[in-house]
């Protein structure tokens, strides 16, 4: 059944969490006792991930992004108070500011297992905390024309959640190396276009039965269109330190995803962007954050990050009263006063010269809102 009311666009969120070593701050290993013991209150919504010093919780679909904020401030809480039960910390940073992944446990599940055979290093040294954001909606063909569409936005949203800017002791000089540590995957980054959900779907099954993957679940694109439910995954950005910044992003995918709709509704198409140019756009989202450039293709020029940001939510604003968003949208202003998670991070570490300061802050930041 075909709808055109806007309240089709259901979200989901999913965030991985650093395990922490009150004492030493350094990531340590859970040995899945978080994960069991969380599953005992929470269920499916928590899970173990491919090292033991990483939690994964996971909402419900959720009708709406207040809905979905109550649930990730829930699990969040959650987690938080298992974790310090058990002897724990947890907090929320794309990368562990100085925490060696060598000395990090893998989990011993089949599918990791059988990962890191295949991926090898590339698979142990992925130490990194991402969040990924689903947006519902009618059917997977107009999945497809969204998706096409919503990748020229991924830098944009991607600036707004920068929060990686240390790797193994050392100022990488990135506001998100954790990009930088996911590209020795393969099938990640920014895809193509796809002309229709058949083409989509023929690519997914050359890929099976050429044995390059065994499901689409090994397709990490930093946008995808699930291979059966009716929903578009955005997986481009970082784990936020706080439950607002979280929902801020979810917002924002929700809102793009529904205007593109509310155009195609009117026979409006928008510019699909080569995919070359947009990792233009990536590059720089990952090195600078908010505070550097990004090029405005039609314009030919490079335009401030913040103005694109802007000029982003003047695009999305006839579409977020209807979902009922308006206020966690607002809320990028105050990531532009305060600066993302990495540069919150610095600020921290330039003040301290303490990286041990600076987990300490992501600790304290875990439940704020």
């Amino acid at each position: 059944m075909v709808t055109t009311s806007l309240q089709q666009f259901t979200v989901g969120v999913e965030e991985e969490y650093m395990v922490l070593d009150p004492s030493t701050k350094e990531l340590k290993s859970h040995q899945q006792t978080i994960v069991n013991e969380g599953q005992k209150l929470f269920k499916d919504k928590i899970k173990a991930e491919m090292h033991q010093a990483v939690v994964e919780v996971g909402t419900g679909i959720c009708k709406n992004v207040d809905d979905a904020f109550s649930e990730i401030l829930e699990l969040r809480n959650g987690v938080h108070k298992i974790a310090g039960d058990l002897g724990y910390s947890i907090g929320a940073s794309g990368t562990h500011p100085f925490s060696l992944w060598e000395k990090q446990l893998v989990s011993d599940q089949t599918r990791y297992q059988e990962l890191l055979n295949e991926l090898q290093q590339a698979a142990r040294s992925n130490l990194i905390f991402g969040l990924h954001v689903h947006v519902g909606m009618e059917n997977r063909r107009m999945a497809i024309h969204i998706a096409n569409t919503a990748r020229y936005f991924l830098p944009h949203i991607y600036a707004l959640s920068t929060n990686s800017p240390f790797w193994e002791t050392r100022n990488t000089g990135y506001k998100s190396y954790r990009s930088k540590v996911f590209d020795k995957f393969p099938r990640t980054g920014i895809p193509d276009t796809f002309e229709s959900i058949e083409a989509y779907d023929s690519f997914v099954q050359l890929l099976i039965k050429t044995n390059c993957i065994d499901d689409a679940k090994k397709i990490w694109w930093d946008l995808r269109v699930h291979p059966v439910f009716n929903t578009i995954e955005f997986r481009i950005c970082d784990v936020p330190m706080t439950v607002q910044e979280t929902i801020t992003i979810t917002a924002l995918f929700q809102a793009i995803c529904a205007k593109i709709y509310s155009l195609r509704r009117q026979n409006i198409n928008f510019i699909n962007y080569q995919r070359a140019l947009i990792n233009e756009n990536k590059w720089r989202a990952s090195r600078y954050g908010i505070d550097g450039k990004l090029i405005d293709f039609g314009k030919e020029k490079e335009i401030p990050t913040k103005d694109l940001i802007n000029e982003l939510l003047e695009f999305v604003d006839g579409v977020v009263d209807e979902l009922g968003c308006r206020k966690h949208i607002e809320k990028v202003h105050q990531i532009f006063e305060t600066g993302t998670g990495a540069d919150r991070q610095l600020r921290v570490f330039n003040e301290t010269g303490s990286l041990i300061e600076v987990v300490k802050y992501i600790e304290q930041s875990f439940l704020a809102v």
